[in-house]
């Protein structure tokens, strides 16, 4: 450690050194503006070589001044108040002239000088002035790429981590499997003594937001060692080589602090399959190739574990995946019920909740919610009571808070026409009534034509599953229920809008994907046809898109009679939800069941 507090020392020293260059540069610039104004200013007072010849051969120059070693002169010219500078080219010449003119009986005071060094320092420091620019450019440079001194590649992230696995909430596997981690750092001797290798590296992987950085932290804070984080994107810069050489000073770093966590977080920024290319991805190629040195370079003293999180492992390249690098790779998926109530209950300590708030009622309504998306509904609800007055977070701020999280901010104030109005109401009516007749699509929630973020309105509906497995019948069910919006609009108003382009976009995609992903076409039969080359393409036979598209076409088409053939069923149940709309802009659960009771 102590070899450490000194790199930090000269870190210091380093940038005290960058600040005084920088302020000297800004000195040296002010100074220089100065003396160019002066020099303007003096050249007012100038006086031509050649008029000053003229002057002298006149018998007007009364008295010369001239410092040894200077081509400059001041002259006092007969019936002028200020006295003149001129520029001599060749001082012997004209002494030799001056005194000619003495000889002849003109009255010339000389006066001679030795010339001083501040008379000098103006023209030394306008010289030097390129100079000390290029210096402290090339020292910020080195600075700004991490080159400067040893210590300071990174950001001064080593530090003891006070988070702990009580503050990590709804993982509770993946926390078991992580307490082997914590004793490996705790107690590396007693897997040693049995011949056990200990893991070097450990690969997160999961949705944004799913809280792999957080139990990194979590790893350190229960060993109590140190924890060393960086980005994967500052390991690339602008110098080649760079990359390969800030992983060395990483990694040189971890062995001075082990036992120790290196955390690298969007690992896939520097760990992404190589290339033969040029450019850019060689120096990807150098970075990664030089942590797979690094990696392969521990010994069995040194305890030093790498966390590497990222949300793209299919982008990673497999020699960094093989076992003796990232030994284990383990899923942080999205919190399940439980883990979302716990979550919940974390984000809620330090908030002041009314007692109408039930948690586990969120917890069902939040299915496929992250740990970070759970925790801004409560901070959106907390900001939304204060600007409400309320003395504690009710329900309907939490509520609000997941309809704007979800859905996007209410906008009141949009003024549109009757006619809008009238065609977004009957499109998120179709939507609802074609939902409630469907078995396998969940509850509505809630219907509005109150417009939020980009949508017109909305149709909101209840996510109270855990769902792990989608059946083919709920895709088809939910690609009408999508189109529902415009067949409403067909239906009612004989016409179709742009208001269905985000609903024809999504069933787009789940068609295609039940087609292409999930082989759930009886014609092309299990097959994977994403992301296949055109040559891999034609091992299916010819015209395969073609077919591939027809499917999809078909899919989209039958779910659009389909859901049309059930507003025609159910009009009457149609133009009583839309009536309602127009009048009261929106429509809850409870009122929305009435209408099928």
């Amino acid at each position: 450690m102590g070899k450490d507090k000194m790199d930090k020392k000269q870190n210091k020293k380093t940038l005290v050194i960058l600040i005084l260059t920088v302020i000297l540069l800004v000195l040296i610039a002010v100074l220089a503006v100065i003396l160019m104004k002066n020099k303007e200013k003096q050249d007012e007072n100038t006086l031509a070589y050649t008029e000053l010849i003229k002057e002298l051969s006149y018998g007007n120059i009364e008295k010369i001044e001239m410092k040894t070693g200077s081509t400059t002169v001041k002259v006092k010219v007969k019936n002028v108040e200020e006295e003149k500078t001129a520029i001599v080219p060749n001082i012997e010449s004209f002494m030799e002239l001056v005194q000619t003119k003495v000889a002849e009986g003109n009255e010339i005071e000389l006066i001679q000088k030795p010339r001083s060094f501040i008379s000098q320092l103006p023209s030394i420091i306008i010289s030097f002035l390129p100079t000390a620019i290029m210096l402290a450019l090339f020292i910020m440079i080195f600075k700004m790429q991490g080159l400067g001194e040893k210590g300071k590649v990174y950001d001064d992230t080593e530090r003891k981590t006070k988070i702990r696995f009580q503050d990590v909430a709804g993982l509770d596997e993946e926390k078991q499997e992580m307490m082997e981690i914590v004793e490996f750092l705790k107690k590396p001797e007693k897997y040693t003594r049995m011949g056990a290798r200990i893991p070097k590296g450990v690969l997160l992987y999961g949705k944004p937001g799913t809280g792999k950085t957080l139990i990194a932290k979590a790893i350190a804070g229960e060993a109590d060692v140190p924890f060393i984080s960086m980005s994967g994107s500052e390991f690339i810069e602008m110098f080649a080589g760079l990359g390969a050489s800030r992983v060395r000073k990483l990694f040189e770093k971890a062995r001075k602090l082990a036992p120790c966590i290196v955390f690298i977080d969007e690992i896939d920024a520097i760990g992404s399959r190589r290339t033969s290319n040029s450019g850019a991805e060689t120096e990807n190629n150098q970075t990664l190739n030089q942590l797979l040195v690094e990696m392969d370079g521990f010994s069995s003293e040194e305890t030093i574990i790498v966390l590497a999180a990222t949300n793209r492992p299919e982008m990673l390249d497999k020699a960094l995946l093989r076992p003796g690098r990232f030994d284990r790779q383990i899923t942080i998926p999205t919190p399940d019920l439980k883990g979302r109530l716990e979550i919940l209950k974390i984000h809620s300590k330090d908030k002041k909740l009314s007692e109408d708030v039930n948690l586990e009622s969120i917890a069902e309504d939040t299915a496929g919610f992250t740990g970070a998306e759970l925790e801004n509904i409560l901070n959106e609800a907390a900001i939304i009571a204060t600007k409400n007055r309320h003395e504690d977070i009710e329900i309907m701020d939490i509520e609000e808070a997941v309809k704007k999280v979800t859905v996007g901010l209410e906008k009141r104030g949009r003024v549109y026409s009757e006619k809008d109005k009238k065609l977004t109401a009957y499109h998120e009516a179709g939507h609802a009534v074609v939902s409630r007749y469907l078995p396998t699509q969940t509850d509505v929630k809630e219907v509005s034509i109150i417009p939020r973020g980009v949508a017109g309105g909305y149709t909101m509906y209840k996510s109270d599953e855990d769902k792990y497995y989608i059946s083919k019948t709920e895709m088809q069910e939910k690609l009408i229920a999508l189109l529902g919006g415009r067949a409403a609009e067909k239906l009612v108003l004989d016409d179709i809008s742009t208001g269905a382009s985000n609903d024809i976009e999504v069933a787009t995609k789940i068609a295609r994907d039940m087609v292409t992903k999930y082989g759930m076409s009886d014609k092309l039969g299990p097959i994977d046809f994403q992301g296949k080359e055109p040559y891999e393409m034609q091992m299916f036979g010819e015209n395969i898109g073609d077919k591939i598209g027809a499917e999809v076409k078909e899919l989209i088409d039958t779910a659009y009679r389909d859901a049309q053939s059930l507003l025609i069923e159910h009009k009457d149940k149609l133009d009583a939800i839309a009536k309602e709309l127009l009048a009261k802009e929106k429509i809850g659960e409870e009122d929305f069941k009435k209408f099928f009771a």
